[in-house]
């Protein structure tokens, strides 16, 4: 058996399992979104993106876009190289210094992503800090996850946002041993919000360092846009805040803000940092321009979350298994991975609606299901024809109803 014989076989065995992720050739609309261009196989069609984790339509502010263009005729197009090296600019230092701000920290410190962020900076922290034990949700990111495996301190897992678990747990650890409490604000999947309040609460009384995945908040909440502890009054309680700039942000790239000692730190330590070429000039001006738009544009927020209550609402109305997240998340539940990408695919090549379908391992097995990413250009109308299409689907193939 050849090396490409075994890879086949590592692929079929995904098609097997009905989780063999097709990508879809789109073209978004700058100035028209949610609008897109879809290339299939009987040719171009207009649709509706119904899962772009642009949550506000960042992407195609006129600010943020000027900012880029501006960047781009002032650095060019590359960074140069890592920051030790030659990648440093003005760019990112304006960047790290509003990202700060907004969080109400000393520092901060750019990555190439968020995923990279996570795993940077946990795996740095985990290193530096000598004896420590990592206290991880059940249900945090991937990167989290391999950011505390890879800083190889001990790990223990709590359940998901039980803080009696971790109670529990933190009793049983040495006092004078370091500890590092590593949480999500919202969860991506469900769309529940973590109790942040009672971790910071817990992370005092047992002299634990908080770290807080805020990805899926940034910009969200908060008067500002600094995610739930801005919105719960936590923020200044918590060590470490991790976010990105590729989602409501409408950018690319993730970054952690805190104590200047810790950030410089990962900074000195990390390996993801250190021999990674750095953001393009262009996408921290355009970073930077969005997260200063966001600080003043209460009223999008506001917005956001009407839709996302409001798709909520239309789909429970036509008895379909919407799960009533916390958050602006909108879990439509089926519960078998054919089905749920026959269905994707459905809605694609005859609704012009695209959702991807979410299968293991982001979820887990028997969970599979459509995660639809309401933002403030959604109107009734797209909501009401992506709600016929849905129950059309769902009386068809005798799918459950309840969530």
């Amino acid at each position: 058996m050849t090396y490409d014989d075994k890879f086949a076989n590592a692929i079929a065995d995904l098609k097997q399992e009905g989780r063999y992720r097709v990508f879809a050739d789109l073209q978004r609309h700058c100035g028209n979104f949610p609008r897109a261009t879809w290339r299939g196989p009987n040719g171009a069609r207009d649709i509706v993106v119904w899962c772009s984790n642009d949550y506000l339509g960042q992407g195609q502010n006129s600010e943020v876009l000027s900012a880029m263009h501006e960047a781009l005729d002032t650095y060019g197009a590359g960074a140069g190289g890592t920051r030790n090296i030659s990648g440093n600019s003005r760019a990112h230092v304006l960047l790290e210094d509003e990202l700060a701000s907004l969080h109400g920290k000393e520092s901060a410190l750019i990555f190439s992503s968020g995923f990279v962020s996570n795993e940077a900076a946990l795996s740095a922290l985990s290193r530096v800090l000598k004896g420590v034990t990592v206290y991880s949700d059940e249900l945090n990111h991937a990167s989290m996850i391999e950011g505390i495996r890879h800083g190889g301190a001990p790990k223990r897992i709590f359940r998901h946002n039980d803080v009696k678990h971790l109670v529990s747990m933190l009793k049983e650890a040495d006092p004078a041993a370091p500890k590092i409490i590593a949480f999500e604000s919202v969860y991506s999947m469900d769309g529940d919000i973590a109790p942040i309040a009672d971790f910071v609460e817990v992370a005092k009384t047992y002299n634990a360092l908080t770290y807080l995945d805020e990805v899926h908040a940034v910009g969200l909440y908060g008067e500002h846009g600094a995610g739930v502890a801005e919105a719960t009054g936590t923020m200044g309680d918590i060590d470490v805040i991790e976010g990105t700039l590729g989602k409501a942000f409408g950018a690319m790239g993730g970054y952690i803000a805190g104590s200047s000692v810790m950030v410089d730190c990962v900074r000195s330590y990390a390996p993801g940092f250190i021999f990674t070429t750095s953001l393009a000039p262009v996408i921290a001006a355009g970073a930077c321009a969005s997260i200063r738009y966001l600080r003043q544009h209460n009223e999008l927020r506001v917005k956001h979350q009407e839709r996302a209550a409001t798709l909520k609402r239309k789909l429970a109305a036509a008895g379909l298994p919407v799960l009533q997240s916390q958050s602006h998340i909108v879990p439509v539940m089926v519960g078998d991975p054919v089905r749920c990408k026959a269905i994707s695919d459905e809605l694609l090549s005859v609704d012009g609606i695209y959702v991807q379908p979410i299968n293991f391992p982001t979820v887990p097995r028997g969970t599979e299901r459509l995660r639809f990413t309401p933002s403030p250009f959604h109107d009734d109308e797209m909501m009401d024809q992506l709600v016929a299409a849905l129950d059309r689907i769902w009386t068809k193939a005798r799918l459950p109803r309840a969530a």
